[in-house]
């Protein structure tokens, strides 16, 4: 019988969000470092924003979670 342990299944998703997350701040951050003009800095600060609310959401599930189940939910 294989048995999971949710505390390193959680840390390794948690790993996983981080790095998506990582992914989305890309060209928001590229924006506001680089002042592109025509590219609003509080447009990508509110968009910026949006995508911490997103992943601060799958965080919560992802400690949430008690089954191997849920935190593959959470990160879909």
């Amino acid at each position: 019988m294989i048995k999971i342990n949710i505390d390193k299944a959680k840390s390794i998703a948690h790993e996983m969000r981080r790095a998506k997350r990582e992914e989305e701040f890309v060209p928001l951050d590229a924006i506001i470092m680089k002042q592109i003009p025509g590219n609003s800095a509080e447009e990508a600060e509110a968009a910026r924003q949006a995508v911490r609310d997103k992943y601060t959401e799958i965080q919560n599930q992802i400690d949430a979670a008690q089954t191997h189940e849920e935190i593959k939910a959470a990160l879909e």
